[in-house]
Order: structure tokens, then C-alpha cells, then sequence
């Protein structure tokens, strides 16, 4: 197995998915504050949050969009900051269209994981940023030989356990969300190759796509079954 020459990888390919996410979170957040706040439950469940009574009645899509509304400033701001650091990175790894596909795997899993076990009204990219950790932590396991990436899983393992540490300890903090989005982070990063580097074994991917599936079809049945 050879070692990715990240430096020049990165230099060609722009974080432009990236970037994308970034700008549409902003752009939500600037209208919604101007129709009734980001912290306003109505105007969060208008414009999409994770809220479970509609999404019983037919609104699927609010396993997407929550990934792109945030509450507050803090929370955006947060979000937003990791979002650019973090998501550059991966997506430099990847490459655009893998990332948008992990991106929103690991919120779509995260999103319904806290439809299947809350009853709040949530959402927020931390569904998809706690995937994109998880993946990197993955990749860092199954490139072990590989130092950017074992150096980068090791770093964001850290920074995994401390967000999910704080989360237990804060009060109006989705860990169910944080919690499915990291598996969903996870498996996919198991089933999402990585350009330049050798692909998982096949039955491996598999396993992983249909664990994915399995579990995402798991939670949204426990998430009707309470209602």
C-alpha cells in the first residue's frame, strides 16, 4: 500500500462540496432569523427540524434538512467552524462527490436515530460532523500503515469522546443524534472508497452497506412504535 503525497493532493482539489454545505447552513440560518428566530420551536419545525409527529405523517424529507438548520448562534457558529476544518480535510481525502455522500449518511443515520429514541424538536450538522469523525477515526484503522491518516483518527477519537463527554453532561444536546450520525459516519466509511488507496475487501463493504440499511430501517420502526 503507498502513502497518499497529501500536500499536492490537496493543492489540486478544493473543498468545493465543502463549501456548498457551509454556504446553504449560513443562508438558512440569515432567513430564519429573519422569520422568527433560530430559536423559535415554530419557526425550527417550519423550516424542517427532526420533529417526530410529522415525520410520522409523511414529511421523510426532515431526515435531510435538519442537517442544515442550526439553533442560536453559538450553536451555528460551532458547527461552522468545524464544518470548514474538518470537512476540508475529508473531502481533500475523498473527493467531492464521496464526501457528499458521506456527509449526508452520517446525518440521514443520525436524524433517525434520534427520531427513533427523542421526542425533541432537534437539529443541527452535528449528525454529520460526528460521521465525518468517526469516518476519519475508521480510516485511520483500516490504513494503519498510512501516517496522515493514523495521526488524523487519533486526533479526532479524542475529539469524539470529548463532544460526546460534554454532550452527556449538557442539558438540550442531541446524543442521540451525535451517537447515529458517528455510526452512520462509520459503516460508511467502510463502503465509500478512498481515492488512490486500496479499496476495502468486498465482502467487507457489503456487510457494512447492509448494516447501514438494517439499522436505518431499525430506528424508524422504533420511532413509529412509540407513537
Amino acid at each position: 500500500m503507498r502513502n497518499i503525497n497529501f500536500r499536492n493532493y490537496f493543492r489540486k482539489n478544493q473543498p468545493i462540496v465543502t463549501y456548498v454545505f457551509f454556504a446553504i447552513q449560513i443562508m438558512v440560518f440569515i432567513v430564519m432569523s429573519f422569520d422568527g428566530g433560530t430559536t423559535n420551536i415554530y419557526t425550527l419545525i417550519k423550516y424542517g427540524a427532526n420533529f417526530s409527529p410529522a415525520i410520522i405523517s409523511g414529511e421523510w424529507w426532515r431526515f435531510v434538512t435538519p442537517i442544515f438548520i442550526h439553533i442560536g448562534f453559538t450553536h451555528i457558529l460551532m458547527n461552522s467552524i468545524t464544518l470548514y476544518y474538518l470537512g476540508s480535510q475529508l473531502e481533500w481525502i475523498y473527493g467531492s462527490w464521496r464526501f457528499f455522500l458521506l456527509y449526508l449518511l452520517g446525518g440521514i443515520m443520525g436524524n433517525v436515530m434520534s427520531f427513533g429514541f427523542s421526542a425533541s424538536v432537534s437539529a443541527g450538522a452535528s449528525t454529520s460532523l460526528f460521521g465525518l469523525f468517526a469516518a476519519a477515526v475508521v480510516l485511520g484503522r483500516i490504513y494503519p500503515h498510512n501516517y496522515t491518516l493514523r495521526s488524523m483518527a487519533q486526533g479526532f477519537l479524542i475529539l469524539i469522546v470529548l463532544n460526546f463527554f460534554t454532550g452527556f453532561l449538557s442539558s438540550g444536546i442531541d446524543n442521540w443524534g451525535h451517537f447515529g450520525g458517528a455510526i452512520g459516519g462509520a459503516l460508511a466509511a467502510f463502503f465509500i472508497d478512498v481515492p488512490n488507496l486500496a479499496p476495502v475487501a468486498k465482502s467487507t463493504r457489503l456487510k457494512a452497506a447492509l448494516g447501514y440499511i438494517a439499522l436505518l430501517v431499525i430506528f424508524i420502526v422504533i420511532g413509529f412504535m412509540r407513537f
